[in-house]
């Protein structure tokens, strides 16, 4: 790994806390609310037509989530569902809103050895309000020097970001469970990145290719980063 780094960015949900999980959950119960109508699994697909369809208008987050399901509600149901399924729907993304934060393992102890060494930043998608909220209940804010809540993570974006923390790619590592999202934008802009694969992976994060790169590393789990640091 390269000594000159001085950035860290982490990424934040299923890199340092639970996320997708707790999506799949709600996708179920959805899909449970519709099976009148559609089997769970052919509602589970026509919610992702959905989401894949609204993704350019409403970014990531609950919020595009919740208005996708209330979407498919009534396509799915040629507009005849009851105001009462609606509201289900809206309680399920509610629910959704007040999840705990549950820490991954190694996450505490990894910031504290980085802390102090490098500037530390959390660089994560999502619905800003939500990611607040879940930074502020996770107590991490105070090793981060800042925070990136990105409407998406390409290659504009992360330029935008080093801009803004006036780095150069090659003093900047990026570490997350998305290969898609966190690793080969960075490398394509000449940083470094560091995959922590998780055991669930949004439909539209997966990358099934192997990579390999001389500025990349895939680990086991975060405190990985420690032996090459």
């Amino acid at each position: 790994m390269n000594n000159d780094i001085t950035t860290i960015a982490f990424d934040a949900d299923d890199t340092l806390w639970v996320n997708e999980p707790y999506f799949q959950e709600a996708e179920k119960e959805f899909c449970i609310l519709l099976e009148n109508y559609l089997p769970q699994h052919s509602v589970s697909q026509e919610l992702f037509k959905t989401e894949m369809q609204n993704l350019p208008l409403y970014g990531y987050g609950v919020k595009g989530f919740m208005l996708c399901m209330v979407e498919t509600i009534g396509r799915v149901s040629e507009n005849t569902a009851s105001l009462e399924l609606i509201n289900k729907t809206i309680e399920i993304g509610k629910e959704l809103l007040q999840k705990p934060i549950e820490l991954l393992e190694g996450v505490t102890e990894t910031l504290d050895q980085l802390k102090g060494k490098y500037r530390l930043v959390i660089a994560t998608k999502g619905d800003l309000l939500d990611q607040e909220r879940k930074l502020k209940k996770s107590g991490l804010q105070d090793y981060f020097h800042h925070i990136e809540i990105m409407s998406d993570k390409k290659e504009s974006d992360y330029k935008k970001l080093l801009k803004h923390l006036d780095c150069q790619p090659k003093n900047f590592l990026m570490l997350g469970n998305s290969i898609k999202s966190d690793i080969l934008p960075v490398l394509e802009i000449g940083g470094f990145a560091a995959h922590i694969p998780y055991h669930i992976t949004w439909s539209h994060e997966q990358h099934n290719h192997h990579l390999e790169h001389d500025r990349f590393l895939e680990l086991k789990s975060i405190n990985g980063i420690l032996n090459y640091l």
